[in-house]
Parts: C-alpha cells; structure tokens; sequence
C-alpha cells in the first residue's frame, strides 16, 4: 500500500454516517466525553476490522500484486465493483435517500452509546468493510506485518476526531457551526455516498 493512499482511504473510512455522527456527539451537552466514547469505538473497530481482514486475506494464495490477473487484484477488482454498483444505486435513488433514523437518537448519547456506536458504524457499514477488506488484502498481498495498517488507524481516527479538534480549538465557532453542517449532510447524504464510492475506486484504479 503506497503511503500517500492512507488519508484518502482514512477520509473514505469516515464519510457518511460516520463523520454526521462524530458532528452530533460535538454538538450534544457533554460533547467531549462523549466525542472520546466514539473516538475510541472507531479505533477499536478499524483495528480489529483490519486485523481480521488480513488474516482472512493470508489464507488466501494471493500472489504477485504486480499481476493484474492475481487472485489478489482480482478481490480488490470485485470490491470495487460493489462499490461502483453502490454510487449508481445512491445516483438513481438520490432523490428519496434520507440519512438512518439512529442519527437523531444521538443528541442523548451518553459515552457509552457513543463508544457502541464508533464500534458500529465501523464494523457494519458496507463501505467501511470493502475498504478494510482491499486495506487487507493489500497488505497481505505484498507480505506487510500489521504494524503497516497503523498509518491507516491512525489516520481514521484523526478524521473522526476532526470535529472533536475543531471545537476545541474554536469553541464558540464551531458550536455555531457544527449543526449547520450536521443539517447540510443531513440534506446531501446520498452526494457524500456517491463521492465515498469514487474515491475509493480512483484509489485503488491509480
């Protein structure tokens, strides 16, 4: 994995319900406890996800990445695939396309919840899991150790931490700021699907 691929795929990781959580939590009455909680969830679960899909992925022969027709590059082919058929679904159905209903339910996160649901958002989002699945096979592909996902953890729990930071740095800012973005996201949900999905196809194409 070419290491100027690890932000892209880190903001990739975190676009979507995601990043609209990690705004609602700075938003709520105790906004860095429960900042942290998520914070801690996403790099639970980007660790543990990751971890899983290399493993998964060493079973496999995957052979030479420099190959376009090994099995290897074949896997992150079809991922992309997925992904392609996911941005022409959200294009056609753009119009009708609201944001999950468990967004409004955070508002009254405690630390808890917001850590179950930084674990969450990870682990079960389509998205998050092809883009844990190619990180994976990539890495196993060129025979890499897991201390070369770190770079990509890390990088998914700074863009989730992004609105924590900004609050912290301009409080009165971003506490007039924050719900006019949540609301924009809220409205433009299906655009930010659609550029997730290119993203990571123009990543893994280059």
């Amino acid at each position: 994995m070419n290491g100027l691929n690890v932000l892209p795929l880190a903001v990739t990781m975190m676009l979507g319900p995601q990043i609209m959580s990690a705004i609602i939590f700075v938003t709520t009455p105790r906004a860095v406890r429960v900042s942290l909680g998520f914070l801690t969830g996403v790099a639970v679960a980007t660790t543990v996800g990751t971890a899983i899909a290399m493993g998964l992925a060493s079973l496999l022969d995957l052979g030479d990445p420099d190959d376009a027709g090994s099995s290897g590059n074949i896997i992150q082919y079809v991922l992309i695939g997925l992904l392609a058929a996911g941005a022409i679904k959200n294009w056609v159905r753009r119009e009708t396309i609201q944001p999950p209903k468990w967004l409004g339910a955070l508002m009254s996160a405690d630390a808890r919840k917001a850590l179950k649901v930084g674990l969450l958002v990870i682990l079960l989002m389509p998205s998050d899991i092809i883009v844990m699945l190619t990180v994976g096979t990539n890495l196993s592909q060129a025979d890499a150790n897991f201390a070369e996902a770190l770079p990509f953890i890390g990088a998914t729990v700074l863009i989730a931490a992004l609105p924590l930071l900004f609050l912290l740095a301009f409080h009165r800012r971003a506490t007039a700021a924050m719900p006019q973005v949540r609301d924009w996201m809220d409205t433009h949900s299906w655009l930010i699907n659609i550029i997730v999905c290119v993203i990571f196809i123009v990543l893994i194409l280059a």
